[in-house]
């Protein structure tokens, strides 16, 4: 977005409220969303919880749904390049216009709630009621939501939804959820309804009892994707994995998924199962040609995504332990021997000694970044940590970094992976002076069409 953009002094304002941290609960977006005459209730949903996987999830569910012919609304967080990217109506990222009015609308709202002695709205509360309100002017007929931060008192937790999907936990941000599977899984839980199905994606047996017991407490049909759906996958490359997917009902395949890695069969199965669900119970059904084009045309960006070839530069969002150990696994799948730097930057909550544990011994050398944002981990505290895990590191400025890693990689037939944080793999797309994601996804449309 440009300086001179309709938005750009809005938002400014709207950044602002990050600063004022997280504040967990539902009566401000409660009370918010009253003040807007409820623009959730204009549309119907999926609800999309989980610690990784839910945005690969929603990105293929969306798909689908669109190429079913529905009129799609998405929501995720966070954004890599512009804030736009959260706010998505048939794929198309929100106008900058349009953004600047939804801005105005939620901000008189907002004030009128602080007038009346409520809480001023936090940024993400303030950019779900964005997102609803768009949705609603978009004559949106069913959305696909992403959860931002746990589920039981996350902001779009006031949503009822035709379906809940739960993707695969670990432990992540403790300071809020959590220090168990078992608590995290919990809060996870708390986006199941009374009587609204839920499909659980592939996880550990203890965070799966809890959310299954929530779902029977609350009378609310429970799947497993992975009793319903099997997904193989015989060969994978740069390009993405030829797989093929069976259900009771039908066989998808076989196809590309353009999305590498292990956990991406896993997040497929849980798409498919969400989506043939879906169709069983409402009219919101995708035919077997929606479901395909959802899995080979999806297009997420930022995972195990191919910046370039020679040699290969692979950019990555994991930023935890149980993501950086499916990165390592689909690195040695897709790469094989070659040697691997890893350009890498974590913010400050992170566990940086178990994300290291999982990926050094795929990662010959690193360089370390420090990412633009207040939770950053500071360079010193990054460095000492990736020297503690065995490699030998260099800190350095993002752009110097990345030229270094490619030359050292070019000498060597080696590849280069970026990851730690979906802020560093925004500022690796600012580097490449990309400002605008849908160009890049318009242009992978155009080859796949």
């Amino acid at each position: 977005m440009t300086k001179d953009s309709p938005a750009a002094p809005f938002l400014d304002r709207l950044y602002r409220r990050s600063a004022h941290g997280i504040k967990m609960g539902l009566e401000a977006m409660e009370g918010l969303a009253a003040r807007l005459d409820h623009p959730e209730r204009a549309f119907v949903c999926v609800h999309v919880a989980g610690t990784n996987g839910k945005g690969s999830v929603c990105a293929i569910m969306e798909r689908a749904l669109r190429a079913a012919g529905w009129v799609t609304g998405l929501y995720t967080s966070p954004h890599l390049v512009r804030f736009n990217e959260r706010i998505r109506v048939g794929g198309a990222a929100v106008s900058d216009a349009d953004l600047a009015g939804l801005i105005r609308r939620v901000d008189a709202a907002d004030r009128d709630q602080v007038a009346a002695g409520g809480r001023e709205a936090t940024f993400f509360e303030f950019s779900t009621a964005m997102a609803f309100e768009h949705f609603r002017r978009s004559g949106v007929q069913i959305a696909v939501l992403e959860t931002g931060l746990g589920g039981r008192l996350d902001a779009t937790n006031i949503v009822r939804p035709l379906l809940s999907v739960i993707t695969r936990i670990g432990i992540e941000h403790t300071e809020y959820l959590g220090t168990t599977l078992e608590q995290i899984a919990g809060e996870k839980a708390g986006i199941v309804k009374p009587g609204v199905p839920v499909v659980l994606g592939a996880m550990p047996a203890e965070a799966r009892g809890v959310i299954e017991r929530t779902a029977r407490e609350r009378r609310a049909p429970c799947v497993a994707a992975e009793e319903a759906v099997n997904v193989r996958s015989p060969r994978a490359t740069l390009d993405g994995q030829s797989i093929q997917v069976e259900t009771a009902g039908a066989v998808y395949g076989p196809l590309i998924l353009p999305l590498p890695g292990a956990h991406q069969l896993e997040n497929a199965a849980t798409a498919v199962a969400a989506l043939e669900y879906l169709g069983s119970l409402s009219s919101f059904s995708c035919d077997e040609a929606a479901i395909r084009s959802g899995l080979e045309r999806v297009w997420w960006p930022a995972r195990f995504q191919v910046l370039s070839r020679d040699p290969a530069v692979i950019l990555d969002g994991a930023h935890n332990p149980d993501a950086a150990r499916v990165l390592a696994d689909t690195l040695k799948r897709v790469l094989g021997r070659r040697e691997l730097a890893l350009v890498v930057g974590l913010l400050a909550d992170k566990d940086l000694a178990g994300f290291m544990r999982e990926l050094t011994p795929r990662v010959k050398r690193a360089w370390a970044v420090q990412i633009r944002n207040e939770r950053t981990l500071p360079l010193d505290r990054l460095v000492a940590g990736i020297r503690a895990a065995g490699l030998e590191v260099e800190g350095l400025p993002l752009r110097k970094a990345l030229r270094q890693a490619r030359e050292w990689a070019a000498q060597r037939d080696g590849a280069v992976c970026v990851a730690g944080s979906l802020f560093l793999a925004g500022e690796v797309f600012e580097t490449m002076g990309i400002h605008d994601l849908d160009v890049l996804c318009r242009e992978a449309e155009k080859e796949e069409s």
